[in-house]
């Protein structure tokens, strides 16, 4: 499907007219119009000190009818954190994940980011990155990546935790909105500029940050321009252990996957043991040569069925990946006052992310290959411990394939969005708001390659992992920071492989067009009438390419050694306390661009140097090559009213909203190696909601909420591309196929809360939340005769029987569950105490959350076969504190951030039930001071604790997959305001 192409650059055009309307004689000579009042919530003034914004933030919340939590610039163009995710956090009920130490997606009481929906200055829009493959790698979801903009682009934001029916629909979790800053939003001639250095003590590297923001008004306040602007660099390293997962000794009964046996040994025949375990004929060598090892010993024996029996980890490996970023972000703004009447705000908003990644690894390949590629099957183990949930947490072994692995990804995101609103009041009982928009989001990453380097073969390798289950001492047997010792294989002997060049560019475009007219009709006193129409067009494309011979590379030419395209990592291991090599060898990949033409996209005619690359027709790429097209059309009435309930203020809303999805949905199948196909789907939705806010005291809001929901499903799972391998001599056949007939999740909500706005600038709330999710998405998995799969039989290769059995896994709508939990939440400036001690104060919340959802169709695959787990990206438990000071010259706040473990897959790969997250732990601190009335010096610390990413695979086992950290992050910088 062709993604729509935006013609020019209307942010340019924009940027370049508020540019000469500020530069136009006597630009700053006029003054704004008056601020409005705090509870017209569509009007944000920014503000001058963090006390002050909370305090906004907190007039937000009082006077919505919804259940909303704000944040607030603190200044101008000045955010509370340096990150918008991180900032966001600190709302009651947000948790973040983050990508190479920095905060990139949220999940608002346990629903992920594909359950969330993020406008932008009203329209719905959504902006996708790249990540490493253990933070997710390619976003080709609904989720929204908020680390493609800088914090300083934004003045404020909103998190609608309730629905109305006024509010587009296509969420379950949350509607996040972000406001850009408007000229209107001050009084007269405002600017601010900002630079600040960055300092990280795990990589040593300085880097620079900035930030500008000017706006005017003139013609008495009815003509207004903004222009502001962000750039910031980050070069960091991650370091740390992976396992790529953890896997069974022995996959199953006779499997082919298992270590070797000891030479003569013949595996005991108890039915839970029966046949497994290799012949000592494949016990060989990548010759064919079997390989002398320990006596027949008892020992040995006892070993081999140690670790066959056991979990290990399948490519356990230490590795440094250097992120390299720059981040650019313009917003402009034009507002006009047509009229006493009549508003036109003009806005455009514009950032780009470039990224470079290196990611540097010294792993042991040899565990996670099968039989015919070497790995286990030819792997001797001489000693062998298991811990008491069966991982294996100690062996020495012989004939392992050790590997030294560069994969380098260049990464740019592009977001522009423009847009307009028309605000026009007909009367003083009838108002009209217009708003156009649209936002384009392209994807790129046009380089990920990753070159290899080999040894086979070693003797006495070992692992222990009994001192630290997340860091374990390896012993590598050689010295790894030798050149000589490392191999390019490019003519592996037979059951073996080779060094391998992989190629692999890809690329997602997201595209949203929204148009939506919103009338308010006033009634009476006690009832304002809403209605509205919109329309919204979505488009989103995915694709990939990849070189078809992956596991094939050239020879060296004459003349050329492995040390002529090799380089090394060197002091690796800061802070990591294990016995990891401090250096290894690294293929140099500029080096190997040079001699080999790689990126030619050719066969260069030399054996083993094919390049070219394909897509559709590529079984292995095929898949992420599809795209999803979406119409969403709908409107929705709504009854606002406020009145009195035992003589106290009651305000609420009434209303329905209907929206009808159109689906197209694109994807190739692997019949001819690739053939279109196009599916079309549609559905409709009536969404009734209610809203009330009762003003039980002076001091005290009581909330309900309760609606009809939906999230549409993922964009992955509406692929009608298959990927299907048929083997008719016996072996597994699997069919893969996408559906785009899924139905979307659907719920029925229901929110309660109270808020004691007990002191000035205070709160203390708690609510509940309950969520009824009537219909889930997840993979139909089964084994069945092709026949019965409902695939089409001309899918079938020549010669396939279609009673023959395939591994048939297809996304299905099926019954979800409810979700639970309650939130805690308390704000106060310490104002009744003495002396300086006012100028203190706290800000605490607590979120729990609760789900059950079984996993696994139980009407198909029987109860025996499915379970109850949480949500994915569900933490359990939540909190934040802050502590602050601020007396109007100087400030500083230190925050704590927790997040509950959380699963990232149900069910997980390679035998394991879940893969998931370990809790994590962020502390981060601020330092200001102002010197006169305009410039104020900052010190800002993130991640003072050095927090690890932890991942996991297996509930019960709890093995380590993932233990990176990426150290400390300082600034210090100053700000003046003009």
């Amino acid at each position: 499907m062709n993604m729509k192409t935006m013609k020019g650059s209307p942010v340019s055009s924009l940027a370049a007219a508020i540019a000469l309307a500020l530069s136009a004689p006597g630009a700053f000579a006029q003054d704004a119009p008056p601020a409005q009042d705090a509870v017209d919530l569509d009007r944000v003034e920014v503000v001058a000190t963090f006390r002050a914004s909370l305090e906004q933030a907190l007039e937000q919340k009082r006077y919505s009818t919804e259940q909303v939590d704000a944040i607030m610039a603190e200044d101008i163009g000045k955010f509370p954190d340096l990150n918008l995710a991180e900032a966001l956090q600190r709302v009651p009920g947000v948790s973040i994940d983050r990508d190479a130490g920095e905060g990139r997606s949220i999940s608002v009481r346990g629903l992920g980011g594909d359950f969330s929906r993020v406008r932008i200055n009203g329209l719905e829009a959504l902006a996708t990155t790249g990540a490493t493959d253990s933070s997710g790698g390619a976003n080709r979801s609904r989720g929204f990546d908020f680390n493609v903009f800088a914090s300083e682009l934004f003045s404020n934001v909103r998190v609608r935790k309730t629905q109305s029916a006024q509010v587009d629909e296509g969420s379950l979790g949350a509607t996040v909105d972000l406001r850009v800053a408007r000229p209107f939003d001050y009084k007269g001639f405002t600017a601010s500029v900002a630079a600040q250095a960055g300092y990280n003590d795990l990589s040593g590297n300085y880097n620079p940050r900035g930030s500008a923001l000017i706006a005017n008004t003139w013609a008495d306040g009815r003509v207004g321009a903004l222009l502001s602007a962000s750039y910031s660099e980050r070069n960091i390293f991650e370091e740390g252990f992976s396992s790529v997962r953890w896997a069974s000794g022995d996959a199953s009964p006779s499997s082919t996957t298992t270590f070797c046996s000891p030479l003569g040994y013949t595996p005991q025949q108890p039915a839970n043991n029966s046949g497994r375990g290799s012949s000592a004929a494949n016990c060989h060598n990548s010759g064919g040569v079997l390989i002398p090892r320990p006596a027949n010993t008892p020992g040995n024996v006892a070993a081999y069925e140690t670790a066959r029996d056991a979990f290990h980890p399948r490519l356990p490996r230490y590795g440094r990946l250097t992120h390299e970023q720059e981040r650019t972000g313009v917003t402009g703004s034009l507002q006009f006052k047509l009229g006493d009447a009549t508003t036109l705000s003009l806005d455009g908003l514009y950032s780009k992310l470039d990224a470079a990644r290196r990611e540097d690894f010294l792993q042991s390949i040899s565990f996670s290959r099968n039989s015919s590629q070497g790995g286990k099957a030819q792997t001797i183990v001489r000693a062998a411990e298991v811990d008491d949930r069966n991982n294996l947490v100690y062996g020495v072994f012989d004939n392992v394939d050790v590997r030294a692995e560069s994969r380098f990804d260049q990464l740019t995101t592009e977001f522009t969005q423009y847009s307009a609103l028309l605000e026009h009041r007909f009367s003083d009982r009838l108002q009209l708001e217009a708003l156009v928009g649209t936002s384009k989001s392209e994807f790129r990453n046009p380089y990920q390659t990753t070159v290899t380097f080999d040894i086979q073969n070693i003797q006495g390798y070992s692992w222990d992992f009994r001192n630290n289950r997340n860091l374990p001492d390896i012993d590598y047997g050689f010295d790894t920071g030798d050149t000589s010792a490392w191999n390019w294989i490019s003519s592996p002997p037979v059951n073996s492989t080779g060094s391998e060049i992989r190629i692999r560019p890809q690329g997602t475009n997201n595209r949203f067009d929204n148009a939506k007219a919103d009338l308010q009709f006033v009634v009476n006193e006690t009832f304002t009438l809403r209605g509205g129409l919109a329309w919204k067009e979505y488009d989103m494309e995915s694709y990939e390419s990849r070189r078809a011979s992956e596991t094939v590379v050239p020879g060296l030419p004459a003349g050329v050694t492995l040390a002529d395209i090799a380089t090394r990592v060197t002091g690796f291991g800061k802070g990591l306390g294990s016995s990891s090599p401090s250096s290894w060898v690294i293929p140099d990949l500029g080096k190997l661009v040079d001699l080999f033409d790689i990126y030619c996209n050719c066969n260069t005619g030399v054996p083993g140097g094919d390049f070219t690359l394909t897509g559709v027709t590529n079984g292995n790429a095929r898949t992420n090559n599809f795209a999803i097209g979406e119409k969403n059309t709908g409107g929705y009435v709504q009854l606002d009213f406020n009145t009195d309930l035992a003589g106290r203020a009651l305000r609420g809303n009434l209303g329905v909203r209907h929206a009808r999805t159109e689906i197209t949905a694109v994807g190739y199948t692997s019949v001819g190696g690739g053939t279109q196909v196009v599916h079309h789907h549609d559905y409709d939705d009536w969404l009734p909601s209610l809203n009330l806010a009762w003003d039980a005291g002076d001091d005290v809001v009581l909330r309900f909420g309760a609606a009809k929901v939906m999230a549409r499903p993922q964009l992955a799972s509406l692929n009608p591309g298959s990927g299907i391998s048929f083997n008719a001599t016996g072996g597994t056949s699997t069919a893969n196929v996408g559906n785009p007939y899924l139905e979307p999740f659907r719920a029925t909500t229901y929110d309660l809360s109270v808020e004691w706005y007990f002191a000035d600038q205070s709160l203390l709330s708690a609510a509940v939340f309950y969520k009824d999710i009537d219909t889930y998405i997840q993979q139909y998995r089964q084994s069945m005769p092709y026949a019965e799969t409902g695939l089409p039989l001309d899918w079938l290769p020549t010669g396939f029987d279609p009673q023959n059995e395939v591994d048939f896994r297809m996304w299905i709508n099926t019954p979800g569950g409810p979700l639970k939990g309650f939130e805690l939440n308390y704000q106060q400036p310490f104002t009744f105490l003495p002396g300086f001690w006012k100028d203190f104060g706290v800000i605490l919340n607590y979120t729990h959350v609760e789900s059950e959802i079984t996993y696994g169709n139980p009407d198909v695959l029987g109860s025996d076969a499915t379970f109850v787990n949480d949500l994915v990206n569900l933490s359990p438990d939540a909190y934040n504190a802050t502590l602050y000071y601020d007396n109007g010259r100087f400030s500083a706040r230190a925050a704590y951030s927790y997040r509950d473990a959380y699963l990232q897959r149900v069910p997980g790969q390679n035998g394991n039930d879940v893969e998931g997250k370990r809790a994590t732990r962020s502390i981060d601190a601020m330092l200001s001071y102002k010197v006169g009335k305009n410039l104020s010096l900052t010190l800002e610390g993130i991640n003072l604790n050095d927090s690890f990413n932890e991942q996991y695979v297996d509930s019960y086992r709890d093995s380590t997959s993932v233990y990176h950290h990426t150290g400390r992050q300082f600034f210090a910088g100053l700000r003046y305001r003009f």
